[in-house]
């Protein structure tokens, strides 16, 4: 099933889940995408073999098309139950572990930065996730991928771990609970903002039962709001 949307710049996109005849285009936007980054570790790129696994029916990729060009994708994978599992890193029971679908990857052609396209691919792939079948998505982002935070939050999800990840990466994990209906008003108990350079008070409060539920720019910088209920 297709979907159309209008972007910001006045084109055109359609969206469609994508499979293995894809790979050629998902190597070439992905390439694409790493050569534009200031920072290329803020990315942990997929390969082919991972691509391949996700396309054979572990998981989804969904695709934005102007025209003919992929100019976008972003995906969803069933883990694997190993020791670098998120689910025990927001502390989810073995049992729980099965539940856990991952937002993968997600890719926006420099050319169409800035028209919401991670967050509209995001929306769309988070709606079609069978819940019977997975009740928690999480996620890494890099602390200072401002766009991938923000995208994370706007989907739901939260932060609620920050540690190394990828073989000494430092990595937020998100959590979203799937079969849990957001409160139009939440119950906070305590809420502060600490900045995002300050790995050791930020794993404090996590480790204390906080979680992280917003970013906002303060003075040049960027302040990660912890919410404690």
């Amino acid at each position: 099933m297709t979907k159309q949307y209008e972007l910001l710049n006045g084109k055109i996109v359609t969206t469609a889940y994508l499979d293995e005849s894809a790979l050629k285009d998902l190597q070439i936007l992905q390439n694409k995408v790493i050569a534009s980054l200031s920072n290329p570790s803020s990315l942990q790129p997929l390969s082919d073999e991972e691509f391949k696994f996700i396309l054979q029916g572990k998981g989804a990729i969904l695709g934005a098309f102007h025209h003919d060009q992929l100019v976008a994708f972003r995906a969803i994978l069933q883990p694997e139950n190993d020791e670098e599992h998120l689910g025990k890193d927001a502390g989810l029971s073995d049992e729980q572990l099965p539940y856990v679908i991952y937002s993968e990857i997600s890719n926006v052609d420099p050319d169409y930065r800035g028209n919401h396209l991670q967050q509209l691919l995001g929306k769309q792939i988070v709606q079609s996730i069978d819940r019977d079948r997975y009740h928690y998505i999480c996620a890494t982002v890099a602390p200072f991928n401002i766009a991938s935070l923000k995208d994370k939050f706007s989907l739901g999800m939260h932060i609620v771990a920050l540690k190394n990840k990828y073989g000494g990466l430092l990595r937020y994990v998100f959590m979203k609970n799937l079969l849990k209906q957001e409160m139009a008003v939440r119950e906070i108990q305590e809420c502060q903002f600490v900045d995002m350079s300050n790995t050791e008070l930020q794993q404090t409060l996590l480790a204390d039962g906080w979680i992280g539920t917003g970013i906002e720019e303060s003075n040049g910088g960027w302040m990660v709001c912890y919410e404690k209920r």
